[in-house]
């Protein structure tokens, strides 16, 4: 093999690992999104360490695509179409993973306020003295975030 075409195959290579590098990424957030749909993110949690890998060298490796246009423009336009549906494929896979996340933020929000209100609620149960007597709050131990 000469110089020149095996220049060119190296950035087809490259966007080839992009192509099964977004694909797998796309399938751990998928199966990220299911976790946290069904209310399990205790399952999330022994793939941390590899998602964030990948996630890694994704930012990379399109960082790289992003300042080399010439690697898109000289490749095969089978190769650059398989990049552009991952590349989708994953959009479509961070929304939903947002949207099961911003879920789960609400829910966990909603039983942190709910939880801390019982507290106070149960703390709050001493007698005031005297006919007009007003009873004081009790100086709480947890930080209670309004917005949730």
């Amino acid at each position: 093999m000469n110089a020149p075409e095996g220049a060119a195959a190296v950035p087809f290579a490259e966007l080839e690992a992009m192509v099964q590098l977004t694909e797998k990424l796309t399938g751990y957030l998928a199966a990220q999104a299911r976790a946290f749909e069904q209310h399990r993110p205790q399952d999330v949690a022994a793939d941390l360490p590899e998602v964030t890998r990948l996630a890694q060298l994704y930012r990379a490796g399109s960082a790289h695509v992003r300042l080399n246009p010439q690697l898109l423009d000289t490749a095969p336009a089978a190769l650059r179409a398989r990049l552009r549906r991952a590349t989708e494929a994953f959009d479509a896979v961070l929304q939903r993973q947002g949207r099961a996340l911003d879920a789960s933020k609400t829910v966990t929000e909603g039983l942190v306020r709910a939880i801390a209100e019982e507290i106070a609620r149960a703390r709050n149960v001493g007698q005031a003295y005297g006919p007009n007597a007003t009873r004081r709050a009790p100086a709480a131990a947890i930080t209670l975030n309004q917005r949730a």
